[in-house]
């Protein structure tokens, strides 16, 4: 039996905790092999992003070619698109190549606050990307982006967010609760049908660099595994709370550092 492929579209880390680098450790923890395809090359460490380098749209396309060319991609993984053109490129591609999954990780900022996408590139997110999505994973300061409002405070507005950002086309939304408060961390999965919540204890640590590609990276590796979507969610919930308890052993950096994606190997 063949080993399932998924593929990860994002941006590459040079200090290895987020991004390309964070989505390929991913894959690899849950037994699925990794392709990816790099759409910008950033400077940057625990403490933060120092540089940035796009990668020509042109080129994005003939990664893209080149992988659904020759793969059998079971399921898709977008991170870090960086600007309108590589939205506009990777869009394009998705609709050519149909791909049965999509995983959206729409990634705005990163975890030491530098600022990912361009704000031109915002409108494009939602009308190209968002829509061809099985499932989105905004945390709470990028679904208020997305829907240009404030942050939600409390479990009624965020099924507000929820429902409005479900609206916009995806089959799916998980919004996020780690930059909630309180003692537990709810992510809520919205669907056309149900919305689930999913408690976890909140871990105290600073060193949480690269939780929500890995998380989205975690779901998009069960679900090219076989699983439905409700339970590569759940999965991929309790094996990212696992990483970031285990995170504060790795030693990583300065600033905040990586989770620990083989923390079950140890």
């Amino acid at each position: 039996m063949a080993v399932p492929v998924a593929l990860t579209i994002a941006g590459s880390d040079s200090s290895g905790g987020a991004g390309i680098q964070a989505d390929l450790k991913t894959f690899a923890a849950f037994g699925v092999y990794g392709a990816s395809v790099i759409t910008a090359l950033t400077a940057q460490n625990t403490r933060g992003v120092s540089g940035i380098h796009e990668v020509p749209p042109d080129f994005v396309t003939a990664q893209l070619d080149a992988v659904f060319d020759d793969l059998d991609i079971a399921a898709v993984k977008i991170g870090m698109v960086a600007q309108l053109a590589t939205i506009e490129a990777i869009a394009t591609a998705l609709s050519r190549k149909s791909p049965k999954y999509v995983v959206l990780d729409p990634v705005m900022v990163a975890t030491s606050g530098d600022r990912l996408l361009s704000a031109d590139a915002v409108s494009a997110l939602r009308e190209r990307l968002i829509p061809q999505a099985s499932l989105i994973t905004p945390n709470l300061p990028e679904a208020a982006a997305l829907l240009e409002e404030g942050v939600a405070s409390d479990e009624t507005a965020i099924a507000s967010q929820g429902k409005r950002l479900l609206a916009m086309g995806a089959r799916a939304v998980l919004i996020k609760g780690g930059h909630g408060h309180g003692r537990e961390s709810i992510d809520y999965l919205f669907r056309a049908d149900d919305i689930i919540a999913l408690p976890a204890l909140r871990v105290a640590t600073k060193n949480t660099h690269g939780t929500g590609c890995s998380l989205s990276s975690a779901i998009a590796a069960g679900i090219a595994k076989g699983e439905t979507l409700e339970q590569a969610v759940r999965g991929a919930k309790t094996w990212i709370t696992a990483a970031i308890e285990a995170a504060d052993r790795l030693g990583i950096g300065h600033g905040h550092g990586p989770i620990h994606h083989f923390h079950q190997f140890d």
